[in-house]
This record gives C-alpha cells, structure tokens and sequence, in this order.
C-alpha cells in the first residue's frame, strides 16, 4: 500500500474517541503514512496536551486546534473552511471525521480533489435522545450528510445497525472495526495499598450510571457489608454524586478521584463496576478485561460483543439489585469470577488488538480509494 495523506478530524480530546485517534494515528505513522490532525481548541484537559505534544513531532501535518462548539453554531462554518484548507495544503487523500462533528467536518469540507471521505461516529448523535429538538438536528444532518461519506467505519456491530436504523444505509463502504488495545495493556496490575472494594472509572454523566453504583452500595451496606468504592473521573455531574453520596451517608465509603491513566485508576480497587446506560464499544472494558481484573458490567451497547460466550454474566442496566446481587456473587465466589477474567482476557487477546484494528481501518480506505476518484468527481469534491 503507498503512503497515504490523512487528515484526521474530532472535536474534544477525551475519552475513548481521543484514545482511538491516538492509536489509529501512531499505527498509520509505524506504518509509513502521513498524518495530520485538526482538534478543537475549546475543550481538553493536561492529560490531553500532554498526549498531542508527544505525538506532534511524528505528524508530518502537525496538529491544529480550532473552535468546534459543541451544540450546532454559525462557528462551524469556519472550522469547515478550515478543514477544507488543511486538506488542500497537504493533499489529502483521505479525510477521517470522529464524531458527530468530526464527521460532519469531514463530509463538507472541500478538498479541490477526489478523497475518501471517511467517518467513524464513535456513538457520537446516535446515542442522542432523538426526540429532543437537538437529537432531531443532528439526526438531519447526519442523513442528509450520509451521500457524502466513501467509507462508514462502526467500532460495533451495535453502533452500525444503531445507524442504519436510524439514518440508514450509506452507499459507500460500511465496515465494522473493532477497537483494540496494545500488548502492554495485558500486564498485571498490582493493587494499591489503600485500594477499595470497588472501583468505577469513566465520565460522571447520567448515561454511566453511577449513580444506579452508589445506591447499590447503600444497600450492600445496609445489609452488613462493609463496601467502599472509588469513583475516578470527571464530569458534568460531579456535584450530584457528592450530594448522593452524603444523602446516603457514604461519605467514609465512597471517594471521588479525579481522572486518571486507566492503569493507575485500576490499582485503586479489586472489582471493577461499569453500570453504564449506554455505550459504543468502551476502551475501559478492554483494557480492564486485558489487565484480568474482575468485572461486573452491562448488557449494553457492543459490550455483549467484547463478552461474546461471557455475555450470560452482563447484567441489565438501571437495576440496583442486580447491580447489588452480582457484586455479592464477586465477594462470595472469588473462583468463579477469576475464571471469567481468564477467559475474557483470552478473548481480547485473540480478537481485539490495536494492530488487527489500524489494519482493518487503512485496508477500508485502500478499498474506498478504488472506487473514490468517480465518486468525488460526481460530488463536484
């Protein structure tokens, strides 16, 4: 395959959207392609300077960093015309929007010459409440988007019949790619020496149920189970989970620490919990089956696809009690959920590698590159 020119397009550098550009832009460089990156300048924290500093001398495109609002705006026309320019500059022969915005920047930008116009929505606006004026706008746009996309990569089989359902079946290319971690990530972690109970990490927001978590806890508790837990990470509700944990009298129980790299995050507890509401395909399920650390998480999302034969041990989301009574089985059956880590390492091992992942994405855009130039030249690109 010759060296390709990408430009890769997201708005905010956080979460697992962040983590699955920084791993697909080091695998396409290892692999001699030519990079560059346009991320928004609005949002971020110092873990991801930090990672866009340390990646920016291997971008032969550099990195730049424009506003992208977050909620539809008159301001996203400039950061158009910005990509437009960056993928003239650097003659583009590919373009990867992630995300809502990210893939709408892609699509609409204007390259002066045909490109593959790739979009990965990473859940993104289908995980919008689409009966909200917001999730309808979105939902537009994302249709009337779809004719100009080339290549629609889904890191789950759940996000790609999410999409089709929902905006439908593009014309251009549709893969499902599965994330993927590295080797390093299957080493063991040691615990902590002040390492709790129960650890939960991810973005204090609704949808990863950490509430559903807390009350579980309460209740453990009220039965004579002396749990503590450490919830690590950041978000929008911070507030209410602090005045949940002191509503329930938790506050010896329950700690709140800020974000962290997830290796440091799962020293500090012995069960992982992830009550999500709602996912795509999450890295902190990977990396913490990876570690063989024991889990309790939900039937949600592309989770069942990482469990595969495991699924039977997900449980519904929302629901205190099933929350309560697997983490009683945890305490109470340390066998059996050692064997399940086992066997689910196994399974990320043999099928979710960031390696087999760059592979999938760059042999998509080889595949949409053939029938690309009489696509743009139709599109007027």
């Amino acid at each position: 395959m010759r060296a390709l020119n990408i430009i890769h397009v997201l708005r905010a550098p956080l979460g697992g959207l962040f983590r699955h550009v920084v791993d697909l832009v080091s695998g396409q460089i290892a692999r001699g392609h030519n990079v560059g990156i346009v991320v928004d300048s609005l949002t971020g924290n110092e873990r991801a300077r930090e990672t866009l500093g340390r990646l920016a001398p291997a971008l032969k495109f550099g990195i730049t960093q424009i506003p992208m609002p977050r909620q539809l705006s008159p301001r996203d026309l400039s950061a158009v015309v910005h990509v437009s320019k960056r993928l003239w500059e650097s003659h583009a022969d590919v373009v990867h929007g992630h995300g809502a915005k990210g893939g709408a920047y892609a699509r609409l930008a204007f390259a002066g010459r045909p490109i593959v116009r790739a979009y990965t929505p990473h859940g993104g606006s289908l995980l919008l409440d689409h009966a909200t004026l917001n999730g309808k706008a979105y939902l537009l746009l994302e249709k009337l988007l779809m004719p100009r996309g080339d290549a629609y990569l889904f890191e789950s089989a759940y996000s790609a019949d999410v999409f089709r359902a929902k905006v439908g079946e593009p014309r251009g290319l549709m893969r499902v790619i599965h994330n993927g971690v590295s080797q390093a990530e299957f080493a063991p972690v040691p615990l902590a020496p002040d390492a709790s109970d129960i650890v939960f990490v991810g973005e204090y927001r609704h949808v990863k149920g950490i509430d559903t978590l807390i009350d579980a806890i309460a209740t453990l508790r009220g039965e004579g189970r002396p749990l503590t837990a450490t919830l690590v990470g950041s978000g929008p509700e911070r507030d209410s989970l602090q005045e949940q944990v002191a509503r329930l009298g938790l506050g010896e129980a329950v700690r709140l620490a800020p974000a962290m790299p997830m290796r440091r995050a799962l020293a500090l507890g012995k069960l992982v919990v992830l009550p999500s509401r709602a996912e795509s395909l999450p890295y902190v399920v990977l990396e913490t089956a990876a570690a063989e650390r024991p889990m309790i998480t939900t039937r949600v999302g592309g989770i069942p696809e990482i469990y595969g034969p495991l699924s039977d041990a997900l449980i519904p989301p929302g629901d205190v009690k099933a929350l309560a009574d697997a983490v009683k089985i945890s305490q109470d059956e340390p066998a059996v959920m050692a064997e399940r880590s086992r066997k689910l390492r196994a399974r990320i091992a043999a099928s979710f590698s960031v390696e087999t992942m760059v592979d999938g994405v760059l042999s998509c855009y080889e595949r949409a590159l053939d029938i690309a130039p009489a696509v743009g030249q139709a599109l007027g690109a």
